[in-house]
């Protein structure tokens, strides 16, 4: 991997670069949307909406929207524990964009 030096500023500066670091990948955009669409998921709701991603690949995930603050994790102290992930006031922002990437992705199958 090339270093932060080797890379030209105006590639470390790009919106769109920075933007699919955020939210590139193969789930991602998925859990932004099922969220958009529901408000709150719970972690199993979550697995369920998303049948091919593995444990641990949607827990990596998962942190990694939440550390880039798009989601909101909220945890309840209680047996069993209760954990509830909605977007934050970012990933909101990010759901017109969303959309659109959806209805682009529709419009485009029908034309296959």
């Amino acid at each position: 991997m090339k270093k932060k030096q080797e890379i030209p500023e105006c590639i470390q500066r790009c919106g769109v670069e920075y933007a699919f670091k955020r939210i590139g990948g193969k789930y991602k955009g998925r859990i932004l949307w099922h969220l958009g669409l529901q408000s709150v998921l719970r972690y199993g709701e979550l697995s369920r909406t998303l049948p091919d991603i593995t444990t641990k690949m949607l827990t990596q995930t998962l942190r990694e929207l939440e550390d880039d603050n798009l989601i909101i994790r909220k945890m309840y102290h209680e047996v069993p524990p209760k954990v509830e992930y909605s977007l934050s006031d970012t990933g909101r922002e990010l759901m017109p964009f969303i959309e659109h990437l959806h209805n682009w992705g529709k419009k485009q199958l029908a034309n296959e």
